[in-house]
């Protein structure tokens, strides 16, 4: 018996293993291959540990993560000197006794207070300001911005344009189709005659992007380091992020959140361009798929 229960945890791992490698229907035939594609700026590369900031408002973010990893080797020094000094000072030897007596200093209650004062001075000063304006403050159509909804699924990230209208159609679960509608666009709506859907992101820098994100089946999470961004995307509802380029190259696109089986395979590329460049896209990607004849085929 004894056996069995230390074998059952790794017989059940084995059976979920095979069944994830035996099941291809869970994965998305129609991810995108991006193995082949050159990413722009290094990350992770001395002195610079983070990303490359390619973001109006990515500083922001930066200079949080950078006071707070302060903050943190502060307090592992400090509190590492105490450890050492007290294993030091207290440690057993012959004509010593413990004192069960407590404590009375004052020190370590200001240093308490103290530590207590600036961690509610990084959420109130600093980070409740970098959220409400990095999450709250949407840009207005004054600012000319670009919208795209972004639709997460197993395992693909699909990008719908609202076409030259800056309209989006109508989309509904009943004209969902995996094949020739994936999004569920209503073709009764003239809103979204010129809708289209891509597997990358294009997008004109120097313009701000208002996102509207949401997923199909699980939590997936839409996240792009170079823009400091990152948000679930939940099934049933649409959460707006929106961003600012400043800077053109080929950055990449991830899922933040473990979502099945083919997560690691869930990328998608960022392009950003030039207006034109970006116009001209939009341009051909609004004339639809093209057409054969048999003579073609």
């Amino acid at each position: 018996m004894k056996i069995l229960r230390w074998c059952a945890p790794v017989l059940v791992a084995l059976a979920i293993v095979w069944m994830a490698d035996a099941s291809p229907a869970l994965a998305q035939a129609d991810a995108p291959d991006i193995s082949d594609v050159q990413i722009d700026g290094e990350y992770g590369q001395f002195p610079t540990y983070m990303p490359p900031d390619v973001s109006k408002h990515g500083y922001h973010v930066d200079d949080l993560i950078n006071i707070l990893h302060v903050f943190m080797i502060l307090l592992f020094v400090g509190w590492g000197i105490f450890f050492v000094w007290c294993l030091m000072k207290f440690r057993a030897r012959p004509g010593h006794t413990a004192d069960y007596k407590l404590v009375k200093a004052k020190a370590p209650k200001y240093l308490e207070v103290a530590v207590a004062l600036f961690e509610a001075f990084l959420l109130v000063g600093l980070s409740m300001p970098v959220w409400a304006r990095v999450k709250d403050e949407l840009p207005t159509e004054a600012d000319n911005p670009i919208h795209v909804r972004v639709v997460a699924e197993q395992f693909a990230w699909n990008f719908h344009y609202p076409g030259k209208d800056g309209l989006f159609g109508r989309v509904a679960p009943e004209f969902l189709n995996s094949a020739t509608n994936v999004l569920g666009l209503d073709p009764s709506d003239p809103n979204g005659n010129d809708d289209f859907v891509s597997g990358e992101m294009h997008l004109p820098v120097d313009r701000p992007v208002i996102t509207q994100i949401t997923s199909k089946d699980v939590i997936h999470s839409f996240a792009i380091p170079v823009m400091r961004v990152k948000q679930d995307a939940v099934p049933g509802m649409r959460i707006s992020v929106w961003f600012h380029p400043v800077k053109t190259g080929t950055y990449e696109i991830a899922c933040a959140q473990l979502c099945g089986n083919n997560h690691y395979s869930m990328r998608a590329i960022l392009r950003l361009e030039s207006q034109s460049e970006y116009d001209a896209w939009v341009e051909e990607m609004a004339k639809g798929p093209a057409e054969f004849d048999e003579d073609d085929l």
